[in-house]
């Protein structure tokens, strides 16, 4: 009898590990299913440059948003009132069109987002992309470069493009260079 139960308790010991296993096993296998993006859109590559860096050092996929029409340094000339990005930038509603390549952010779970600081907020076509896209119950990481500007209400300005359950978190601004070190460095304190 005393060996009867012995058996049993060491197949239900058996069992539990099996199961305990089969569960950490299977989280883990969920975990290695999320995926980290890198996008971002640059009109100088100062941008592209830091996303590129970014990308590497933590392993990430990268997309580019494309403007349809890409912007000229006449259309970059923040001190002339016609410029297309003043005029872009003084209508919050403006939405440039972007290059529709029938890229998908389904399988992504966070996103670090790039762009460079205009008039204090994310140019308009960063809204476009969110809009373009269904980042419900996704983590959106931003980082941005920038002559002098902070974020100002980029946060506010960009939460407006996407659903309710979308976390926008402000993350960095890069007014230099970053090395992948420092990037992979800073992107374990937001991940």
């Amino acid at each position: 009898m005393k060996n009867i139960f012995l058996i049993i308790l060491g197949l239900i010991i058996i069992a539990s590990v099996y199961v305990f296993n089969g569960k950490s096993m299977a989280k883990e296998d969920t975990n290695m299913d999320k995926k980290v993006l890198v996008a971002y859109f640059s009109a100088t590559g100062t941008t592209k440059q830091v996303a590129q860096n970014l990308a590497a050092a933590i392993n990430a996929d990268i997309y580019e948003i494309k403007p349809k029409v890409p912007y000229t340094n006449a259309d970059l000339d923040w001190t002339n009132k016609n410029s297309r990005s003043t005029v872009e930038m003084d209508d919050h509603n403006s939405r440039p069109e972007i290059v529709d390549d029938g890229f998908s952010t389904d399988s992504y779970d966070t996103i670090f987002l790039g762009f460079p600081i205009w008039w204090y907020i994310a140019p308009t076509v960063v809204n476009t992309f969110l809009e373009a896209h269904d980042f419900t119950n996704k983590k959106i990481i931003l980082f941005a470069t920038s002559g002098g500007s902070g974020f100002g209400t980029t946060v506010e300005n960009l939460k407006k493009s996407v659903s309710a359950s979308t976390q926008i978190k402000e993350g960095k601004l890069f007014n230099n260079h970053p090395t992948k070190e420092e990037l992979k460095k800073w992107t374990e304190g937001v991940l």
